[in-house]
């Protein structure tokens, strides 16, 4: 059965630090393969800064197509909304259970908040955590620590994010590194972001 992990993301845009995370899973930890979750535009909110659906989508299989281990998902794409991670793992569960086994990739800033999560004990119940490091503030709960389910992971910590290079990027700052070269063609062809 093979071991998949579920990155989730809004992935506005996809940048190193997603690929480094990722990748560093795929190879020095039981995962076969990451599934980079691209999160839906909720039909509910109106948030202009968060590109299409399918642009996202996109700029993900750009970034992902050389690495045989990474996949793009737009399985939450068809899903009702609100999406709760419970329904996805469920939906995932009925369509690839017999071949897959899914566990959730979440950051360090994210298990601290977990206990909020709807079903977040039937989760764990029938799923892993892996954990990467972040450098984040709050306090984890005290019945994650040493949790069975739950595995922190000695990956880098990458403190780029989506929103700095949007930000950097409409104010004609050279964010060119801090992507793959496949996704800022992309998005310099669509001229996104400016």
């Amino acid at each position: 059965m093979a071991q998949v992990g579920l990155y989730f993301g809004t992935f506005n845009p996809i940048h190193i630090g997603h690929l480094a995370i990722a990748n560093h899973l795929v190879e020095f930890s039981e995962l076969d393969e990451v599934w980079l979750v691209i999160t839906p535009q909720s039909p509910f909110k109106t948030r202009k800064k968060l590109l299409d659906n399918h642009h996202r989508y996109q700029m993900v299989y750009e970034a992902t197509k050389d690495y045989s281990k990474l996949k793009p998902s737009n399985i939450e794409f068809n899903l009702p909304q609100p999406n709760y991670t419970i329904n996805t793992l469920a939906h995932l569960n009925g369509e690839y259970g017999k071949e897959h086994q899914f566990s959730l990739i979440m950051g360090e800033d994210n298990l601290k908040s977990f206990h909020k999560w709807k079903n977040h004990e039937v989760i764990l119940e029938n799923h892993n955590l892996y954990v990467y490091p972040r450098i984040s503030n709050g306090v984890e709960e005290p019945q994650f620590k040493n949790h069975p389910k739950i595995y922190e992971i000695d990956a880098p910590i990458m403190e780029v994010s989506s929103t700095f290079i949007r930000k950097q990027h409409k104010v004609g700052k050279n964010m060119k590194p801090l992507l793959p070269e496949a996704v800022w063609k992309y998005m310099d062809d669509m001229n996104f972001y400016r």
